[in-house]
């Protein structure tokens, strides 16, 4: 077996006419441009493109198709360059009835192994959603129906960002995801954790100790693509090798889950929007400690507080290690020509951030800022804790 890196939550900005598809992506996220720079300067093996249940970018993937440039495999996915496999997926807000009778709601993305398959799920969907062209659009649905509807189409869901505060399951919706799910909760195999996240916080919640944890950049920038990633365990890249590692079926499984230290996130901690700044109070005592407002985001360390039922983050066997990874872009002084240089020489970020050693880099860049990537690489670097939509810092030390 092989190890490959993969990212399955990239968005996509603009269709190649133009039409908007994600209205905060950059309009440069496109489907092509997003195969080219995973191969050209990421290095990702496997990307999940999460708004191909637009018409729009179906006909985009269509015409990328009839030129020879990609081509569609019986083993799902969509092989482009002979070294990265795009998975076909769409993000679909559910609503939920909360604990306290108010309605929430939701992200889920949801994966097929053909063009075919989320064509006629689309289809579908257009029943439900009132622009279909459109991405992460609010349908009708609970999770347990659209779960319904993914499975009739060959699909699989997993439950987004799962903790964030405005629109994720703990964070928005519920205390327990088996409320959701109910019978069907076995039938969701991973999750995704959300860059305010990390496997130390999401195992103190004891029934997701059989789910796979996944951490996916979520990108809305071709620059952001594998800010967060994930190296597998598989025979080849496709949907079906991708499905048994999710599933940790004979051998393959999730080796490790690089994600930025959670305190990067932007809505690690509780935020006062009337002082503007991070709350200090432990939970659940979810008020400002200066103001004593309650006009608060709850941030997501602060909410796994609330609902954990372990005192200990204690993870199955099965739980690969999670390595706090800082992409470039993130890092104090390097900016986009620096990066620039730094792929001339070295050809994708997995290289820089994975391979490449101290003094190749100094021979590059000089030793201010090899010294930065490598303290990086190495958890060396100090963080300021983000919240309220503000992303932490990195702080030298």
């Amino acid at each position: 077996m092989e190890e490959y890196f993969v990212d399955l939550h990239v968005h996509i900005g603009r269709s190649e006419n133009n039409k908007p598809i994600k209205i905060t992506a950059a309009r440069s996220l496109n489907f092509v441009n997003i195969a080219k720079e995973c191969v050209e300067r990421k290095g990702i093996n496997i990307v999940g493109i999460v708004d191909c249940g637009s018409p729009y970018v179906q006909e985009d993937i269509e015409k990328f198709l009839a030129t020879g440039e990609a081509y569609e495999i019986p083993d799902g996915g969509i092989i482009y360059k002979d070294s990265l496999c795009i998975i076909l997926g769409s993000e679909i807000e559910t609503v939920e009835l909360r604990e306290d009778g108010k309605i929430g709601s939701a992200h889920n993305v949801c994966f097929f192994p053909t063009l075919k398959d989320i064509k006629a799920f689309s289809n579908e969907m257009k029943h439900h959603i009132k622009n279909i062209t459109l991405s992460s659009q609010r349908s009708d649905l609970m999770a347990i129906q659209l779960l319904n509807i993914v499975e009739k189409y060959n699909g699989f869901l997993m439950p987004a960002h799962c903790f964030t505060p405005h629109k994720s399951f703990y964070g928005n919706c519920t205390n327990s995801l088996k409320k959701i799910f109910k019978d069907s909760f076995d039938r969701i195999f991973c999750i995704e954790l959300g860059l305010s996240a990390d496997t130390n916080l999401a195992d103190k919640i004891s029934e997701l100790s059989t789910k796979t944890f996944l951490t996916n950049s979520d990108a809305h920038s071709l620059p952001k693509i594998a800010r967060e990633y994930n190296k597998v365990r598989m025979n080849n890249i496709s949907y079906n090798e991708l499905l048994l590692a999710l599933k940790n079926i004979d051998g393959r499984g999730i080796v490790a889950n690089y994600g930025l230290d959670p305190k990067l996130g932007k809505y690690h901690r509780t935020f006062c929007e009337i002082c503007n700044k991070n709350v200090n109070k432990p939970a659940p005592a979810l008020t400002c400690d200066d103001c004593d407002s309650k006009n608060i985001t709850v941030g997501v360390y602060d909410r796994i507080e609330v609902i954990k039922d372990k005192k200990e983050s204690i993870s199955p066997e099965f739980r690969p290690p999670y390595i706090y990874q800082i992409p470039l872009q993130f890092i104090p002084g390097i900016g986009g020509k620096t990066i620039d240089k730094l792929l001339n020489y070295f050809g994708t970020e997995m290289n820089i951030l994975h391979k490449v050693g101290y003094d190749d880099i100094e021979s590059v860049i000089g030793e201010k800022y090899a010294k930065l990537i490598i303290d990086a690489r190495e958890g060396k670097l100090s963080v300021q804790e983000g919240g309220g939509g503000i992303y932490g810092k990195i702080v030298k030390s």
